[in-house]
């Protein structure tokens, strides 16, 4: 079984030139954030000059534009920063904040290597929190060192750290928790797509199958009708004009004969034009025609007058059977005495036999003539097979040790009348 491929995530133009507009709007922003914080004198005496801040804030804009290419080395980069910025007290921490959401998130939504996607995050947010403990500790032991005693347990200053830890375990835990719905959405809808384009494919496949049976069909009716009646008229135009001279009134019956296949032909050819032109269930095979066993008689009837003396025996109580199974015996049947007339050569004769018993029915045609040696699979026995498999039957093609041919087909009722219903 193959598995299918790792999942990967390739950023698409669109999506780097949008890395751009926000590297650009993070850069603007944090120019104006800086000026500001400046201003506002957020670290006190002790923060340092602006171009400072000029210059973290362009450290942290430019890699954002190359955020999806590279992920994990812009997060380190901006980390970095981050450290350098806060422990030199740069007057600027609100851009700077935001980039670093921005460069966590990248990593967990958009690094392929997702073992390193976890290392580098968790290094990170371990590396921030350290760092914030030893912060918090320096500043408590500052603040209990001017005020000449040790904090209390929920004094104003304690009360402020634990403040500042549960922002920052709610910032980090964000950026990690998001950019990992992010990647597991993105391989959701990768998977539906690729379900999706599977489904198209075998739609078509499916469609092309069906136009496949359809013509395989065609061409079996086809094959059916105009092998059987032209193979008639044929013979019975051979005939007529070997005894138009000597026996008129013979030959005009065999003209009457040629003009009965003829029409029987035209019927045949209407039926299957109006199966074609009707709408139907693509998943039912309708027949063709609207044959019955019972037609079989006739069937054996034209062959004699053809010039194949034709014998049906009917064996057992007829039982219903369902429309397909008997279009297809009749088919075959009729199939099995147009071969015997082109093949069996002069003197020949058939019989047909039609059994029925509790189970099933049988088809059995068998015709003397000439011997058969090396069975020859055309057309004709390929439509006796299809037919025979299409009712859920078997079907032998035989010949005979002693001259000519037998076709016997085996037809199971349950298995027919199963296939009948799908």
């Amino acid at each position: 079984m193959l598995e299918a491929p790792a999942f990967t995530r390739t950023p698409t133009e669109r999506e780097l030139r949008q890395d751009l507009l926000l590297a650009a709007v993070v850069l603007v922003g944090g120019i104006i954030s800086a000026g500001l914080s400046s201003i506002a004198q957020v670290y006190g005496d002790a923060q340092a000059p602006l171009w400072t801040a000029l210059l973290v804030v362009v450290a942290v804009a430019a890699p954002i534009a190359a955020r999806r290419r590279r992920p994990a080395v812009v997060a380190v980069f901006i980390a970095l920063v981050f450290f350098v910025s806060v422990t030199f007290r740069v007057p600027e921490v609100y851009v700077l904040n935001i980039a670093m959401f921005v460069a966590l998130y990248t990593v967990g939504a958009w690094m392929n290597d997702r073992r390193a996607a976890v290392l580098v995050r968790i290094g990170i947010i371990a590396g921030m929190l350290i760092w914030l403990l030893i912060v918090m500790y320096r500043d408590a032991i500052a603040e209990a060192d001017e005020a000449n005693v040790a904090a209390g347990l929920f004094s104003p200053f304690v009360a402020f750290m634990m403040i500042q830890l549960l922002l920052n375990v709610l910032y980090f835990g964000g950026a990690y928790y998001f950019g990992e719905r992010s990647w597991i959405a993105a391989r959701e809808r990768e998977v539906l797509a690729g379900r999706t384009r599977e489904l198209e494919a075998e739609r078509a496949v499916t469609a092309a199958q069906a136009v496949a049976l359809d013509r395989v069909r065609i061409a079996r009716e086809l094959h059916d009708v105009v092998a059987h009646h032209v193979s008639v008229m044929g013979v019975q135009a051979g005939a007529a004009r070997l005894v138009v001279d000597t026996a008129p009134e013979q030959a005009k019956r065999m003209l009457a004969g040629i003009e009965e296949s003829s029409r029987a032909a035209i019927g045949d050819f209407r039926q299957l034009l109006e199966t074609l032109r009707s709408p139907g269930d693509g998943g039912t095979e309708e027949p063709a025609s609207a044959y019955r066993l019972d037609d079989i008689r006739e069937l054996a009837r034209s062959s004699t007058d053809a010039g194949l003396p034709t014998a049906l025996t009917v064996v057992g109580e007829p039982v219903p059977v369902p429309d397909v199974v008997a279009v297809n015996l009749y088919r075959i049947a009729q199939e099995a005495l147009t071969n015997a007339r082109r093949h069996a050569g002069a003197g020949a004769t058939a019989d047909v036999r039609l059994r029925y018993d509790a189970g099933a029915v049988e088809l059995e045609v068998v015709n003397t003539g000439r011997s058969v040696g090396t069975l020859r699979p055309g057309l004709g026995q390929l439509g006796m097979r299809e037919r025979a498999l299409a009712s859920g039957g078997t079907i032998e093609l035989l010949p005979r040790a002693q001259g000519g041919f037998r076709v016997r087909a085996t037809v199971p009722l349950k298995a027919a009348t199963e296939k009948a219903g799908r």
